[in-house]
């Protein structure tokens, strides 16, 4: 059996920035042991495993610790790998079958764009501790999907938490999406995203959470486009369309 892995820094342009994710390509389907087992080997955030079907690609992440639903930087990734190898044609798009139904990536002069489903936020009450575990006031909460989403006061509070790992683990959620508006032109809103419980303490820049953050801040802010930046250590931003 011949598998072919790449490492690819994700919403970025510059080396070692971004959100790195390995992506690993086979002839066919993979047990899903043994691609657990090279997930958790490369200890990624995530590592995406495509095989071809037909004019599609199977693709599927993996943390260190459990396969996932929906990932933003390794689907970029993917698309990056497919057509830098020369799998498929630059002008062409890539339709990616997954467990979140069919996602489409197309590539133009910008730059890679990933059609992606919007996941809306639904106002909840917070969890028990978490303004201690977060060490900062929250504003409002809700849950995704997939995640908790907390609002606090200020880019500032979001860039600068230094929370309880731990105490987030307990929570009964894959992550946790922490968002301020922004404080500078350039941006309209930024983010982290911790997700212990699945092996990724904190996530470089995560574009599933995206899929919650534009729709919530294109609501707020009555726009149709926007810039958000994730400011983990190493940081990164995502544009697009919040309809999803």
């Amino acid at each position: 059996m011949h598998a072919e892995l790449h490492l690819v820094d994700a919403f970025t342009n510059s080396p070692f920035c971004g959100n790195p994710a390995a992506v690993c390509i086979t002839e066919k389907e993979m047990d899903i042991p043994w691609m657990q087992s090279v997930a958790s080997e490369m200890n990624h955030s995530e590592t995406a495993f495509l095989h071809r079907l037909g004019d599609e690609w199977s693709l599927r992440w993996f943390t260190p610790r459990r396969e996932i639903d929906l990932c933003g930087h390794a689907t970029l990734a993917s698309a990056f790998v497919i057509w830098s190898t020369g799998r498929e044609d630059e002008g062409s798009p890539i339709r990616f079958r997954t467990r979140s139904g069919t996602l489409t990536a197309t590539r133009g002069s910008s730059g890679i764009a990933v059609d992606f489903p919007a996941v809306p936020v639904t106002p909840c009450d917070p969890p028990s501790g978490i303004e201690e575990a977060l060490g900062v006031e929250v504003r409002s909460s809700g849950r995704t999907q997939f995640d908790l989403f907390f609002e606090v006061a200020s880019a500032a509070d979001v860039c600068t938490l230094d929370p309880d790992i731990t105490a987030l683990a307990s929570l009964p959620a894959r992550g946790i999406i922490v968002t301020a508006a922004g404080d500078v032109p350039a941006y309209d809103f930024v983010s982290r995203f911790f997700a212990p419980s699945v092996g990724v303490p904190e996530d470089p820049v995560t574009g599933s959470a995206h899929c919650s953050l534009g729709p919530y801040w294109g609501e707020r802010f009555k726009k149709t486009e926007m810039i958000g930046f994730q400011c983990s250590p190493r940081g990164g931003s995502c544009t697009g369309n919040p309809q999803g």
